[in-house]
């Protein structure tokens, strides 16, 4: 269980941690060692994670309402392949054999989020309050509880209501402030009892960016130099006005905990021995992690944000800065606005210093940061383009956040890697590595000092990917899309992940090497279940097709010759294990 403690004296604590200065960070020191045999700190708790689009489907079951990612991925061209979250894991209807996945990892903590539109259809709570929804989370809390599993709950993981974009444009408008805070208290009175650890917003930099910069994610908004800042200034403020509401209000009868969760890609100078290249790093991770952690801690952006951006501004004709500014009122009423920090981390660019002049087009977020960010082709990129395994960013980052806001509490909120085939291979080696290598610099990062209290394994399901559909997968469990039963499959890194958790560590390099070897072995058994229903499904979609002849040879393709393929490729592979350790025996 995560830890507990005396709420008042917890809270003047974290205020103290909050409100203290920032101590210099050592650029020059990249101290990247060898693998540690250690043990993490007693009580310390490791979970899964999953959010509510990505996995629950039923999009439009029980008087839930649009979310503006029901509506932009309803879009052709705008999600690979047309795919949807409309059904994705069916979570909604398995939360007993998803919380039993957890009990067989024995998972500390479950993180999930709260869709806005299920419990509120419109965003407006003095419309409607969707009781069917209420009752779907009531039950996931409760039946979390009675399996011991303490539920970390995210208010916003990007599904905005519809209507509230529709009528307001969204995180443009500075109304979502109050609309937001209207239905986080509903969240509390109705759920707060229970959940006891609350996360107001996931990674904002991508609502932000993505969403309103470069129209990658919903809403598909393409306001460039602009957007971005301007919803970002309004959900800092609406951060705010919820730990607010939640620290006056419901504190001291709930006892609860409520952060942020914010994610932030190292960057590592190019040249550690260059200082602009210095200085561009550290504009890279201050235009990242700093656009949101610097006034949450400090009560405003960074300088190196107000300089850039109002300079590029200027050099606009701008009569004033594209990045909009706090009163002195409110950088007091956000400054201390975090009981924890929630952190999401999966990879690192190197950066160097790269200038944008201002052009006719003006500037966008990117081009005002005055950097490149570059790779080494030797790190590993198992899946996602963007994903490369780069373990020593991690411990850097954690240090980075420790000097820079006081040592703040730690949650690591994601951290995962994902693969990009068309055959998944349950016998995910690599996923057992990065897990392996990255919550052993966590581990380091922990022995620096840094405050780290919990893990999130990014995620529990493969699930929805945005943009990308199910093209791509970071779940520790395999889900079967193409079956409408939507069966799970443990990957071998789940046996590793388990053994991690039950050791709350890595005890020592014989043991830990064994783990590798016994996952491997579980995994070859899995295969050959999969393969199986594999062959199910393409038996079906055979009979399916015969009786359809309108069905397109493209279709046939996907449907028939890609499974079998898979089919047989799932088979070779359990084959080959099984006579490798065979001979070993």
């Amino acid at each position: 269980m995560l830890p507990r403690c005396a709420v008042r004296v917890c809270h003047v604590l974290v205020l103290v941690l909050c409100l203290s200065a920032a101590e210099d960070f050592d650029w020059t020191k990249n101290d990247r060692g060898s693998f540690y045999y250690g043990t993490f700190p007693a009580g310390f708790s490791w979970g899964a994670g999953s959010s509510a689009y990505q996995t629950e489907g039923a999009w439009d079951k029980d008087g839930k309402g649009l979310s503006i990612w029901d509506v932009f991925t309803h879009k052709k061209g705008k999600v690979q392949r047309n795919e949807t979250g409309d059904s994705s894991c069916e979570g909604y209807y398995k939360i007993k054999d998803d919380i039993s996945l957890m009990k067989e990892l024995k998972l500390n903590h479950y993180r999930f989020s709260i869709s806005w539109p299920r419990i509120i259809p419109t965003g407006i709570k003095s419309d409607h309050v969707n009781e069917k929804g209420i009752q779907y989370y009531d039950n996931l809390i409760d039946h979390l509880l009675e399996s011991k599993i303490t539920p970390i709950v995210t208010l916003y993981h990007w599904d905005l209501p519809q209507v509230l974009q529709e009528k307001y444009g969204g995180w443009q408008n500075i109304s979502m402030v109050n609309h937001f805070n209207d239905f986080a208290n509903l969240c509390f009175e109705r759920f707060g009892n229970r959940v006891k650890y609350w996360i107001t917003f996931n990674n904002p930099w991508s609502v932000a960016v993505e969403g309103y910069e470069t129209g990658e994610h919903a809403p598909g908004l393409k306001l460039r130099g602009t957007g971005a800042y301007r919803a970002a200034h309004h959900m800092i403020k609406a951060h705010a006005k919820v730990w607010h509401t939640y620290d006056t209000q419901w504190r001291a009868k709930q006892k609860g905990l409520i952060g942020i969760s914010l994610s932030g890609d190292w960057g590592e100078p190019v040249d550690i021995g260059n200082q602009k290249d210095i200085e561009a790093a550290e504009r890279y991770v201050q235009f990242y992690l700093g656009w949101f952690a610097t006034p949450v801690f400090h009560g405003d952006y960074p300088q190196v944000m107000k300089d850039f951006i109002g300079k590029k501004s200027g050099q606009q004709g701008l009569g004033t800065s594209r990045l909009p500014t706090f009163s002195s009122q409110e950088k007091s009423y956000i400054k201390g606005t975090c009981d924890f920090l929630g952190i999401g981390h999966f990879t690192t660019r190197y950066i160097t210093q790269k200038n944008y002049p201002v052009g006719r087009s003006g500037s966008s977020y990117f081009t005002d940061r005055d950097l490149a960010e570059l790779v080494d082709p030797r790190w590993p990129d198992p899946g996602s383009e963007w994903l490369y395994s780069v373990p020593w960013g991690f411990r850097r980052l954690l240090n980075f956040v420790k000097t820079q806001y006081g040592n703040p509490m730690i949650y690591v909120t994601e951290n995962g890697v994902s693969e990009k085939m068309l055959c998944t291979e349950l016998c995910d080696d690599w996923r057992i590595q990065y897990y392996k290598d990255y919550i052993n610099e966590m581990l380091k990062a922990i022995k620096d000092g840094v405050n780290v209290r919990g893990y999130t394994a990014w995620s529990l399901l493969d699930k929805f990917e945005w943009d990308e559909g199910y093209s791509e997968r970071f779940g520790l469990y395999y889900v079967d899309f193409r079956n409408k039963n939507k069966p799970r499959y443990p990957k071998a890194s789940v046996q590793y992940y388990k053994r991690i958790i039950s050791s709350n560590g890595f005890p020592n390099q014989r043991e830990v090497e064994n783990w590798r070897k016994k996952a491997i072995e579980t995994c070859s058994s899995s295969n050959q279940l999969l393969a199986a229903e594999e062959q199910r499904s393409t038996a079906a979609n055979i009979l399916r097709l015969i009786h359809d002849p309108l069905t397109s040879h493209m279709e046939m393709v996907t449907e028939i010759v890609v499974p079998t393929v898979c089919t047989l490729s799932i088979l070779l592979s359990a084959i080959f294990l099984m006579f490798l350790l065979r001979r070993r025996n």
